[in-house]
């Protein structure tokens, strides 16, 4: 009976190990998942580099909100420490020169807008140095420590803060809800255009009177995307290279580089020589040069950014990189302004380079994986960066600048990634059009066995020109596609970024045209693999490769079903969006009618026939949902299999969790009707 008992209970041991062990299996990665991790924004370093400050980011699914607060982290390595504590959202951190206080942006008690805070690192509660009614935004400090420029968007015809106050409580109170522009572009992305216009300001760091520094020059910052990378300080203060638009149209942009007087006057282009966007702008330590970005083909984004530098003292120009057949922006530069350090787009990957300023020869400092947002302590000897891949998101880590060695510094995630079981994933080279070799990414199932047959699901990038990287990606996420049993793939075809000036610039005028070619070598590549099972094969997109699904849609192809997501369905009517892409490089619609008919998918409605999920938010005004409703319509009139995801509440991306999560289960769904 003894021995009966002892075996019973380890009978009863011996289960419940193998319970717990099921149990702790880990699983593939799923979008539950994925909006528990937090995200981390781009990161600040202290200036003696002993402690970088980072942004993280939580999400709440029972609301939809999150949480943003500072972290410190040391750089040699150690425990993160929470810097701030508030139940908003505290982002754009910046260290002060001397390394005694911390500014941020933040929304906190009463603020109607968001304000910038400046707290000490010694110890102590963070301070609100600005109460603009227009809010503030884009800190940085001057060299002494003791000011910050700020950006707000204020009125014109105005200085008066009360004033603009008053206007902005009128606005709200009224009830009519007319808008009235007199020139173009009147929105962007998801918001409309106000009247203010951004322009850059100075505060003590104690708080106090504000004072202006455009105001009255004669330019404001870009009213897109104002932020930190418009503009920069000087090394003794008194000057500021500020980014602006000098078409006064604003309809045939053209950025420019502009020097303004720090205490405010009148503002000096110096970059007026060149029709295309100067942006980026970076004073060397000593003082002696202004790094910055330059594009040469007006209107077209995806033309290579080359470094150019800017001698102060006798008002030359040079292209440093001009033999670098790769994109240079956002540099920063080394301690003894010999060089500087840039993330670049490089064949599938983003690659910290080192830019020589004698000789402007480049150098890969970082080769695996991806890394973005390098920044460099003030003797330049600790970097750091967010390193990511299609198994990590990102990540903070330090880099050896002249090894590329590479330390983890920030663990948030893991924990929560050490219970997920990623799929293997490489990078595969195949046959393109014309034989051309075309880079793809290719991410196998979790527990993939080579003597079965898979589904293949075949994403489609957008840009045209945004090449796919090994990084990690929370709005289309190859990894939990690969979840659900498909072997996932991405393919850079012909147009897309990181492969050189020629290949990217390769599609145009007929964007339609090589990429098509090239996805279809793509599903011929995967129909020769004895793990693809050729019956079985979807392809899908956002933006430009929901463009390219519609493509595919009207021509021949081997798909069983397609997912085309914020599609550009119709050039004509695209031609008019606020973003016109295809306008400037082109031409008129009216004066080459061919080339937009042979572009536009809508003209192939008549060989529609393959079962299409059409994705639209109405806040999409880079491309508006007249392109799904017609889609979508034209499915429907035709009897095809097709369904319509309309989201009231996003823009051209899913970005609210519970949007998120309906967006992939009813993908998922989709994909499942048809290849399951």
């Amino acid at each position: 009976m003894r021995y009966m008992i002892r075996w019973t209970l380890i009978t009863l041991l011996l289960l419940n190990a193998f319970s717990t062990a099921e149990q702790l299996e880990p699983k593939p990665l799923d979008a539950e998942t994925m909006w528990r991790l937090v995200r981390l924004a781009s990161p600040a370093i202290s200036p003696d580099g002993r402690q970088a400050v980072v942004a993280v980011t939580r999400y709440d699914m029972d609301d939809d909100s999150s949480v943003t607060n500072l972290f410190l982290i040391p750089t040699d390595g150690g425990e993160a420490r929470q810097l701030t504590t508030h139940a908003g959202s505290d982002s754009s951190p910046t260290w002060s020169p001397d390394g005694s206080h911390l500014a941020f942006v933040s929304k906190r008690g009463d603020d109607q807008q968001r304000q910038i805070y400046v707290i000490p690192l010694a110890g102590g509660e963070a301070r609100r140095v600005t109460e603009l009614p227009t809010g503030a935004l884009a800190p940085q400090w001057f060299p002494d420590s003791q000011q910050l420029a700020f950006i707000s968007p204020v009125w014109q015809d105005t200085d008066d803060w009360q004033e603009m106050a008053e206007r902005l409580k009128a606005e709200k109170d009224s009830r009519v809800s007319a808008k009235v522009w007199d020139a173009a572009p009147v929105r962007y992305w998801d918001r409309w255009h106000q009247q203010r216009r951004p322009h850059l300001f100075r505060v003590s760091r104690q708080g106090g009177p504000v004072q202006p520094i455009t105001s009255g020059s004669g330019i404001h910052l870009p009213i897109s995307e104002p932020g930190v990378s418009h503009f920069d300080i000087s090394p003794d203060g008194q000057e500021i290279a500020v980014v602006a638009d000098s078409d006064p149209t604003g309809v045939e942009s053209n950025l420019d580089i502009y020097l303004v007087p720090a205490e405010g006057g009148e503002a000096r282009n110096v970059t007026s020589d060149n029709p295309a966007p100067d942006f980026s702008p970076a004073y060397s330590p000593d003082g002696q040069w202004l790094a910055y970005s330059q594009r040469q083909i007006p209107g077209f984004y995806a033309d290579r950014a080359r470094l150019a530098l800017y001698h102060r003292p006798s008002g030359d120009h040079q292209i440093l990189t001009e033999d670098f057949d790769r994109t240079v922006s956002g540099a920063i530069w080394d301690a003894d302004s010999s060089g500087l350090y840039a993330t670049v787009d490089d064949a599938a990957h983003h690659r910290i380079y080192r830019i020589d300023v004698p000789t402007g020869q480049a150098g890969a400092i970082t080769q695996e994986h991806s890394f973005t947002d390098p920044r460099l302590s003030a003797d330049g000897g600790v970097l750091v960066a967010l390193r990511q891949s299609f198994t990590e998101p990102p990540t903070l880590v330090r880099v050896d600048p002249t090894n590329g060695e590479v330390t983890q510094l920030s663990t948030f995630n893991d924990s929560l990634l050490a219970d997920v079981t990623f799929g293997r994933y490489e990078s595969v080279t195949y046959p393109g059009a014309d034989d051309a070799p075309i880079q793809m990414w290719v991410v196998y199932p979790p527990g993939f066995d080579p003597d079965r047959r898979y589904p293949l699901y075949l994403l489609l990038h957008g840009g045209p020109h945004n090449g796919i990287p090994d990084g990690w990606h929370f709005r289309w996420n190859a990894q939990v596609f690969a979840g659900w049993g498909y072997v996932t793939a991405w393919h850079n075809f012909h147009g897309s970024s990181g492969f050189g000036q020629e290949f990217a610039d390769s599609i145009n005028p007929y964007q339609s045209e090589l990429p098509y070619r090239d996805t279809i070598e793509a599903a011929r590549w995967f129909a020769s693999q004895p793990w693809i099972d050729p019956d079985r094969m979807a392809a899908g997109g956002g933006s430009y490769g929901g463009y390219l699904a519609s493509i595919l849609l009207g021509r021949e192809h081997p798909f069983q079903a397609l997912v085309a997501h914020a599609a550009v369905f119709n050039w004509f009517t695209q031609y008019g969006a606020d973003y016109g892409a295809s306008r400037r490089r082109f031409g008129e619609f009216w004066q080459d009618v061919d080339h937009y008919q042979k572009s536009s998918p809508h003209f192939g409605a008549g060989n529609f026939n393959t079962p299409t999920l059409v994705i639209h938010g109405q806040l999409d005004y880079r491309v508006p949902l007249n392109h799904g409703l017609d889609l979508f319509n034209i499915l429907q009139n035709r009897g095809v299999r097709s369904r319509f995801v309309y989201y009231p509440d996003e823009n051209h991306w899913i970005l609210k969790p519970n949007n998120s999560l309906h967006w992939y289960r009813t993908k998922q769904q989709w994909l499942d009707e048809f290849l399951r």
